[in-house]
């Protein structure tokens, strides 16, 4: 049964070729909007949360400040509507689940940048 799921997956499923990311990387993710007959891009710009599932089904969360106000959105990985993703700032964590940054306020909630 595994085989037959993995199978549909690799030959039906379009696999757009997006950056390596994780939790703590900051990014801007390009997506489409559509309003009525009209199609915009959109972009949300902030820090991964987490990635979780496995080839078609993977997700991953950013969360964002709006003023003071906490922003998540979660997208799945093969969302035809999905433009692109720019990776702006490689994070350092320890963890890949990174829900205590919810909590987290001020200076406390900056990640430091992964030394290359």
């Amino acid at each position: 049964m595994a085989n037959l799921v993995d199978f549909v997956n690799s030959e039906f499923v379009t696999r757009k070729d997006f950056p390596e990311f994780g939790a703590g990387d900051t990014i801007t993710v390009y997506y489409e909007i559509k309003e009525g007959e009209k199609t915009r891009t959109q972009f949300f710009k902030g820090v991964v949360i987490q990635r979780r599932g496995t080839g078609s089904t993977e997700t991953f969360t950013i969360r964002k400040m709006s003023g003071s106000v906490g922003v998540e959105r979660i997208f799945p990985i093969n969302l035809p509507a999905l433009q692109k993703i720019e990776i702006n700032k490689k994070g350092a964590v320890r963890r890949a689940r990174i829900f205590y940054f919810r909590e987290l306020t001020g200076k406390k909630a900056k990640i430091k940048d992964k030394r290359r």
